[in-house]
This record gives structure tokens, sequence and C-alpha cells, in this order.
């Protein structure tokens, strides 16, 4: 479809969601259960940058957008909102919070120093917002998603607090902290524990372990794909080895499926794996 605007996926949504002549499975949908397809899609938005993957990028993005357009659409089938009223916020949201970039009525920009001082000074004009909109939550972790993936949101945690100076200052006694955390859920197993203790220890390990990607400026999301990655590498590699070898990996001792591990680890670290 050539030219199309918003416009022309605004109409092609409010088809879809025709109860007479609109697709069966639009119809039954509710923001319930079309959260989870939103979630999925900013994922693999992610994933498309992060293969740097412009094609898909430019696709998945679509679909992103595709989400946003059948909320609206929902809401405004209830008389709460319609898209245009999406994109109104928005837009207002955006000049009341770049008030360094957009002068106010009488001309004013208020001047600010660099992009740490604006991610503060962004953290403020949230707070000021939620005040005015009567919320009764005025703590410094309030309005923080519950939805969030739960490493994101203890990132946001762990920055809410930094900002006023409840922090390590540096990666050493997150270390520290991180092998008394380990130390922890090993006696917690070797005491033969219930299972929610264990969980409450290990959940202990994570949370220090966004602390420590975040205070060595690593992005934790992005150093687990890596990881999740490598692994899927690593084993598909395993396979194809044991395949090779009129083998199948199911089956076989842990001692051997170790060996084609080491074998698709050394191929790996000289660079002859697919990346």
């Amino acid at each position: 479809m050539e030219n199309a605007s918003i416009d022309d996926l605004l109409r092609i949504m409010a088809t879809l969601r025709d109860p007479e002549r609109g697709c069966p499975w639009d119809v039954k949908q509710d923001f319930a259960t079309i959260a989870p397809y939103t979630i999925e899609e900013a994922y693999e938005v992610a994933d498309a940058i992060d293969r740097n993957d412009f094609a898909d990028l430019r696709d998945e993005l679509g679909d992103l957008l595709l989400q946003v357009v059948f909320h609206a659409r929902m809401a405004e089938e209830r008389g709460e909102f319609s898209f245009a009223d999406v994109v109104e916020s928005i837009c207002a949201k955006m000049i009341r919070r770049h008030p360094h970039v957009f002068p106010d009525s009488a001309g004013k920009v208020e001047p600010v120093k660099d992009a740490a001082a604006q991610a503060s000074a962004w953290e403020a004009h949230k707070r000021r917002e939620r005040q005015v909109d009567g919320r009764a939550d005025t703590s410094l972790l309030a309005g923080i998603p519950r939805g969030l993936p739960e490493w994101l949101r203890a990132l946001k945690l762990q920055k809410r607090a930094a900002s006023i100076g409840f922090d390590w200052s540096e990666p050493g006694p997150v270390l520290d902290k991180l092998r008394e955390e380990i130390d922890e859920v090993r006696a917690e197993i070797g005491a033969g524990a219930d299972p929610a203790r264990v969980a409450d220890e290990i959940g202990d390990v994570l949370f220090v372990g966004v602390n420590l990607a975040r205070l060595t400026g690593v992005d934790y999301s992005g150093a687990l794909r890596q990881a999740n990655a490598k692994f899927e590498r690593r084993f598909r590699r395993m396979e194809t080895l044991a395949a090779e070898a009129g083998e199948s990996l199911a089956g076989k001792p842990l001692a051997e499926q170790d060996a084609y591990w080491e074998r698709a680890k050394a191929e790996d670290k000289q660079g002859r794996l697919k990346r």
C-alpha cells in the first residue's frame, strides 16, 4: 500500500474491530488480552536493533505502532479517549518536560547542564505531575509500573534510590554483596529450606546483579541477550557435532555432553561459529 498514512491505519483498525464485518479475532480482544502482544512487539523492536537489521526494524516498529492504534481504538469504543487524544497527550508531555528546549509562554527557556541533569529534571517533572494529579503516593519510588519486566523494575527502583545518594559509589562493594547473597543461597539450600526461602535469596542475588550491571555501565538486558545468544549458538553446535558423529545428545551422560560443549566453546572463541 503506497503512500499510506496514519489515517489509513486507523481506518483499517476500525474495520477490523467492526462487530458485523470485522475480524472475529480482533473483535474478541480487550486490553488485557492485547497487553502481552504489546510487550512482545516492544521486545522484537529491541531485537531488530540489537541485530542492526533496519528492514526488520521498520516492520517491527509498524507492529508496535499497531499495538498503540489497537489500544486507542478499544478505548474510543468505550468512550474513554481516541488516538488523537493519545497524540495530543504525548505532544503536551514532551513540551512540558523539556523546558530547556521549548520556551514557556513568556519565551523563557530553562538551561540544563548535561544529559545527567536532564534525567534528574525529568524525574522531578514526573513527581510534580503526580502531585498535581492528586496522587496520594508521595514516595520517591512512586509511579514505577508493576507491569514492567522485573529486571527493568529493579533497575528503575535502584536509579530512583540512587538519585538521593542511596547507592554504592563503585562496583567493588557490589561484588562483595553479590558473594554474600550467593553464600546465603548456598546456606538455605544446604539447610534444606523450603522453596519460598530459596526463592527469596535467589531474588536478592538477581537484584544485586542488576545493580552490578548498572554501576559498571552495562545494559543488563543486552548482556542477558548476549548470554542467551551465546548459549544457543554453542548448544546448536553441540547438536551438530553429535549428529556428525552419528550420535544424539539426548540420553548421553553429562560428561560426554560436556565434551561436546567444550568443543563448541573452543570453536566459538576462535570465531568459527555464526554469531
